[in-house]
Formats: structure tokens, C-alpha cells, sequence
């Protein structure tokens, strides 16, 4: 069934400090200097790559396999014969299982007392037995929903966690939205589009910001939404009423029936980002029409 394992991480913060200063002493330094200290940042590293090397130990004379960095993971081609393992936090699994085409993912905690690990189901002690599964083909999986976006020119982008619509800075987002039946201009600071996998992170941000949608009637809906449920949650930021432009539909649900609908009227600055990957943007300018709907493609992460 599987013929490579695929590990992918992301750099340590003393790596990204040293990709910075060069060296570990100069990286020392500064940290000091501002009045921090590296020690934490050190032990944080030693054990991240002792979890690393003790999964690679593990993959020895079962599968051949390949380390790669988060980074490359717009440009690497998956297969159907790659298992895919990530070592890192949360946000690796939300970012790989963008990429994979479904494939199985096995999230690792590389440091449990530092990382919560909610999509994160192994830890170095059970990483050969959910290994052996995977390799028996009798591992448990969790379907996760994720939200894809097609523009009118063809280009198409995924979201594990969430979708942002709106400008690259601090201005106002100027766009058409259409909904269930629903259509009205727009001024706001942008759009958010959530997933039941999402509806944690910033999406949370929001509905902790706006009191009213308390007494919202689909809240429940809301609330209830799951990792695996066939729907979507969205949000204008910060909706402007002026002349020009209203906020009478400012959140709700998408599902199979009712995709959501967004005509840029940017002439420049328009973006659109996936699960915090700000570098990995489609541009949303005039001219632009941006669909959101429940993805086909599912992630599948391991859970025993």
C-alpha cells in the first residue's frame, strides 16, 4: 500500500534565528541583548529533534522515506504510494493536508508538553504502532471538511482551517457578496471563512468580538459544527454601512446548496490567504469572482 514516507517539518525557532544571525552564538546575543533568553529556545530544539530522529529510527527497515520542509510542500508532487508523516504542531497538519490529495496523514507531537496537539493524535511512544496500521491497512482515520475557493479565471485554492478575503493592509475590502439568495455591496476589512476544524482558531476571535450573534438563529448550527460536518461558517469583519454600501448579511452557513459568492471591486490590494499562509496568496482585485464551497477533497488523519 505504501512504498515512502514523506516526513514533513518545519524549521525550530533557533534554526530561524540562525537562518537570521548566521550563527548560534550571534543568535545568543541578540536574544540576550533584548533581554530574553536562548535557553528555552534551545531545549525546544534538542527535543523537537530528538522526537525527529527517534520517528526516523522507527521508519528504519519498514519504508524508505524522505524529510522535507513546510516550504516545499506548494511544489511537491504526493502519490498514492506516499505515507505522509508530519512532525510539528497543529498548523503543519492544517498546512500538508492542503497538498496531499487526501492521503493519510500521521500528525506527530514532537513535544507534548509544549504543544497541545489537537489534530496532533501521535506521539513518538505510539508512533510504530500507528506506523504498523498504516502499513496493514488498518489504521482509523478522521475525515476532516475543508473549503475550496475557485476564482472565474480557473485558479482554485483549499482550506484545512479557514479562509481570509479582503486587503493586503489596513484598508477597507470593496466587494459584491452573494448568498443563499442574498446579494449586497460591501465595505469591511475582510471576509472569514471557516471549517468545523477552524471554527477554534480565528473564527472564535470573531464570534468572541460580536456579542449579537448570541441571540443569532443558526447559532446552534454553528456550534454544533464538527471537524467532519458538510458545512461552513463565514464572517465579515468589521462590515461598514455607508452609501454605498450595507451589512445586512454579515455571517451564515454554506453548504452543498447555498456556495458563497464574492465580486472584488479592489482595484489593487485584494488578496486571498488560506490557514494563515499569507505568502501562498491568490490575488482578488477588480474583476475577480471568488466561489467558496465544501471541498471534495477530505483530509484523513490518523488517529490509532
Amino acid at each position: 500500500m505504501f512504498e515512502f514516507a514523506i516526513i514533513v517539518r518545519s524549521k525550530t525557532r533557533r534554526e530561524l534565528l540562525q537562518d537570521k544571525f548566521q550563527t548560534h552564538a550571534q543568535a545568543k546575543f541578540y536574544v540576550e541583548r533584548s533581554g530574553g533568553t536562548i535557553e528555552d529556545i534551545d531545549i525546544e530544539h534538542d527535543t523537537f529533534y530528538r522526537s525527529l530522529d527517534a520517528i526516523v529510527a522507527q521508519l528504519s527497515g519498514k519504508l524508505k522515506y524522505k524529510v522535507i520542509d513546510r516550504n516545499f510542500l506548494p511544489s511537491f508532487l504526493f502519490a498514492e504510494s506516499h505515507l505522509v508523516i508530519t512532525v510539528g504542531q497543529d498548523g503543519l497538519v492544517a498546512n500538508t493536508a492542503k497538498y496531499v490529495g487526501g492521503q493519510p496523514i500521521i500528525g506527530v507531537n514532537p513535544d507534548p508538553a509544549r504543544f497541545d496537539g489537537v489534530l496532533l493524535r501521535t506521539q513518538v511512544n505510539n508512533f510504530a504502532h500507528h506506523l504498523t496500521q498504516c502499513l496493514n491497512g488498518q489504521m482509523s482515520l478522521a475525515e476532516i471538511t475543508m473549503a475550496e475557493l475557485a476564482l472565474n479565471d480557473g485558479q482554485k485554492l483549499l482550506a484545512f482551517n479557514d479562509f481570509f478575503i479582503g486587503p493586503s493592509s489596513h484598508i477597507s475590502a470593496r466587494y459584491i457578496i452573494s448568498h443563499a439568495n442574498r446579494r449586497e455591496e460591501h465595505s469591511s476589512s475582510g471576509i472569514l471563512v471557516s471549517t468545523g476544524a477552524g471554527k477554534t482558531g480565528w473564527m472564535s476571535s470573531v464570534m468572541n468580538m460580536v456579542t449579537g450573534f448570541a441571540g443569532a438563529p443558526d447559532i446552534e448550527r454553528y456550534r454544533n459544527l464538527r471537524w467532519n460536518s458538510p458545512e461552513l461558517f463565514y464572517a465579515v469583519r468589521e462590515p461598514f454601512i455607508s452609501r454605498q454600501s450595507q451589512a445586512s448579511i454579515v455571517w451564515g452557513i454554506i453548504d452543498q446548496t447555498n456556495p458563497l459568492v464574492l465580486e472584488s471591486r479592489m482595484p489593487q490590494h485584494g488578496v486571498i490567504f488560506s490557514d494563515g499562509v499569507e505568502r501562498d496568496f491568490l490575488q482578488f482585485n477588480s474583476g475577480a469572482i471568488a466561489t467558496i464551497a465544501v471541498a471534495a477533497q477530505k483530509a484523513r488523519v490518523v488517529t490509532g
